[in-house]
């Protein structure tokens, strides 16, 4: 029994590539499709394309081009060809706009931009431009049921984006061990702080800005010191306000007892 299920299963299979090497090389419009139509509904996603790629040209402005190309968008994403994907999922909402279709092929163009987005590290060109069709997605489908996936995905990116730009302003307060511009520092994540108000960062920026005041303060002549000294509490305040159970308060509180020794030396 499992000898025959065995030669049945690659019957099937040889049947099925013969179909297609067939329907490839034939001139035959309407055979390709129907051989595509099946190959994409078993999942066969790459050759589905090949074909589909094939018969696209002839078949705009057929009655079963809609079907064509929203099958054609869909294999494109099952196989992570994000960027053809977007393109032609762009492509069939603008070309069918009643389509019932419409509202997910719009979506799932707008996310295969978001499957294009890199690591923070890296450059954040597509990041935007994911930002961009997700924002234009929410704005044109407001009662989608995609709606809570698309809120998501935009506040992911926007993390994202926040993560480069708190990583970029930490890296002056890094670097100031060695330059010892503490203040560009203090600028940098100020700048930050102002220009990201709800990031999830705040409060690692908070924390490295005062770090950055209190370098400063601690190693600065004796003539500056105090009025340093007393612009380090206040960023410190600004800290444990914003989180008084801060995961830096250890650290911060040290460095806080550190100022108020030494502030005592000029009260005397």
């Amino acid at each position: 029994m499992t000898r025959y299920f065995y030669i049945l299963f690659f019957a099937l299979a040889l049947t099925s590539c013969s179909e297609f090497q067939t329907a490839l090389k034939k001139d035959d419009v309407k055979m390709k499709y129907e051989v595509a139509e099946k190959l994409y509904e078993k999942g066969k996603y790459t050759k589905a394309i090949r074909l589909f790629e094939q018969i696209a040209p002839s078949y705009r402005g057929k009655p079963q081009a809609e079907k064509m190309f929203y099958m054609y968008s869909q294999a494109l994403y099952k196989t992570k060809q994000y960027y053809t994907a977007g393109y032609q999922f762009e492509s069939f909402t603008a070309g069918y706009p009643r389509s019932e279709k419409v509202e997910e092929a719009a979506f799932l163009g707008a996310k295969s931009y978001y499957m294009l987005s890199p690591v923070y590290s890296l450059d954040q060109v597509d990041t935007y431009k994911a930002l961009d069709k997700l924002q234009s997605f929410v704005d044109n489908y407001p009662n989608s049921q995609y709606m809570a996936e698309a809120n998501a995905l935009v506040k992911e990116l926007r993390d994202k984006l926040d993560k480069k730009a708190f990583e970029i302003a930490k890296q002056y307060n890094t670097i100031s061990d060695y330059n010892g511009d503490h203040n560009a520092a203090i600028k940098a994540l100020d700048n930050f702080i102002i220009d990201h108000p709800g990031t999830i960062y705040k409060e690692d920026a908070l924390f490295y800005k005062f770090d950055s005041s209190y370098r400063l303060a601690i190693n600065s002549i004796w003539t500056k010191m105090a009025e340093r000294l007393e612009a380090a509490k206040v960023n410190y305040n600004a800290l444990v306000k914003f989180n008084p159970q801060t995961k830096y308060k250890d650290q911060a509180d040290k460095m806080l007892a550190r100022i108020d020794t030494e502030l005592q030396k000029f009260s005397k």
